[in-house]
């Protein structure tokens, strides 16, 4: 990946206003991945929403990370029961118009 890509947490983090350690905290609960570069760590601009979402939480809500944690697992349960639920209403749809033919 090219290095242009990456966003810097240090520039990150002082426009956010946070500390550093809350990045290599979400790190540690395996909920942002850090890229390390020539002795810099980087996030991957994707992961930007995610990690956004996440200072609001323990910023401004007083999430702790235990919490930030468990949120996010039940967010990605939905997200993985919302795209079964999509598939199997499109088997349906695709199932009821082949008996109507």
């Amino acid at each position: 990946m090219n290095n242009k890509d990456l966003i810097q947490i240090k520039q990150f983090c002082l426009y956010h206003e946070i500390e550093n350690t809350f990045i290599s905290e979400l790190h540690n609960y395996g909920l942002v991945k850090i890229i390390v570069l020539e002795e810099d760590e980087y996030l991957q601009p994707e992961q930007l929403p995610a990690v956004e979402k996440m200072i609001r939480l323990h910023y401004d809500l007083k999430i702790n990370l235990e919490g930030i944690d468990a949120i996010a697992n039940l967010l990605n349960k939905i997200e993985v029961l919302q795209q079964n639920l999509t598939a199997t209403q499109n088997k349906l749809r695709l199932y009821e118009q082949h008996q109507t033919e």
